[in-house]
């Protein structure tokens, strides 16, 4: 074996300087001293590896456990962050309920104040279409409904011995630096829709059609001139 053969040739060098009994004790004792020391250092070394892998795993169970805790805040954040957004929906739902309230008040404010122009219009637009217009009213206006189409001012005139209708549309106003141009293309093309359906329900006779309005700016007036269509402001009356 090996380690025999190691033995063997220490007793063999010993054997120059000691007797071969001592020789022989000497190479065993050397021969156990060099094995135990091998051991030893293994052990040694074995011990060095074991303790930097429980290190290791300690810095390993450290670090799950930081991650843990940032594990637990995240989810701590995400619950937090949960309830605010119900709480923002909830708010938002709130809101939305408010602004529709709003807008239906809104709603029925206009709705209020267009009806208080058009019975102010039914009062005074008589005098006003005979002064600037040559147009006799010789029927009450009235608002009604024609072929499902709300006519907003409606009525009869004479001028000059020629009967007509009167259609008329009523608009709070027609600001082009408060509304755009489309809204005032919608205000025309409305007035024109409803005019149709008079025309063909009241075939032959010829229409005038008005907008009524508290105040409308000079280029829509014109525009509307242009389309044959009166357009009346309250203060002019």
């Amino acid at each position: 074996m090996q380690v025999e053969s190691q033995q063997e040739r220490a007793e063999q060098k010993l054997k120059r300087y000691f007797p071969p009994q001592q020789a022989e004790v000497l190479a065993e004792v050397i021969t156990d001293a060099y094995n135990s020391l091998v051991k030893t250092s293994d052990f040694n070394e074995l011990k060095a590896i074991v303790a930097q892998l429980a290190q290791a795993q300690q810095r390993t169970e450290q670090r799950m456990e930081e991650l843990a805790q940032a594990q637990q805040r995240t989810e701590q954040h995400m619950n937090m962050l949960a309830m605010r957004m119900d709480e923002l929906a909830q708010e938002m739902k709130l809101f939305a309920r408010g602004l529709t309230q709003v807008r239906a008040d809104l709603g029925g404010l206009s709705r209020s104040v267009g009806y208080a122009l058009e019975n102010e219009a039914y009062r005074m637009l008589p005098a006003f279409l005979l002064r600037q217009h040559n147009l006799q009213v010789i029927d009450r206006l009235v608002r009604t409904e024609i072929a499902g189409e709300e006519i907003n001012i409606f009525g009869k005139a004479r001028r000059n011995d020629q009967e007509l209708l009167i259609v008329g549309e009523t608009k709070l106003q027609l600001d082009e630096r408060r509304s755009n141009r489309q809204e005032e293309n919608e205000t025309l093309a409305q007035l024109a829709r409803k005019v149709a359906v008079v025309r063909r329900s009241h075939p032959g006779l010829e229409i005038v059609p008005l907008i009524i309005t508290h105040f409308a700016r000079p280029s829509f007036v014109r525009r509307a001139a242009e389309r044959g269509v009166i357009v009346v402001q309250s203060f002019e009356w």
